[in-house]
């Protein structure tokens, strides 16, 4: 789990806190993250091959599973984007 210590802590519709990923799969955080972004934006944020050349869900999600560090970028992001718009700053 990324460490992000100036994140305020917020909580998802279940009351979960956002910085958890609890019960939140690696596909989930990508397809929210490519609904929000799109594949364009995501490769700009965060600089991974998978996002630039014939991205798809499928290879991105197989990158990622082998990649720790590529995958924690991908949560940061997740929780960031997340936590922004349960606090309505998005």
């Amino acid at each position: 789990m990324p460490d992000l210590p100036n994140l305020p802590d917020a909580r998802d519709e279940s009351g979960r806190l956002i910085r958890e990923l609890h019960g939140v799969t690696l596909a989930q955080i990508l397809e929210y993250l490519v609904a929000a972004y799109g594949w364009p934006e995501l490769d700009r944020r965060i600089r991974i091959n998978c996002f630039a050349v014939n991205p798809s869900l499928k290879s991105s999600l197989t990158f990622l599973r082998r990649t720790p560090w590529a995958r924690a970028k991908v949560e940061e992001l997740y929780i960031r984007t997340r936590t922004a718009e349960v606090l309505g700053k998005r």
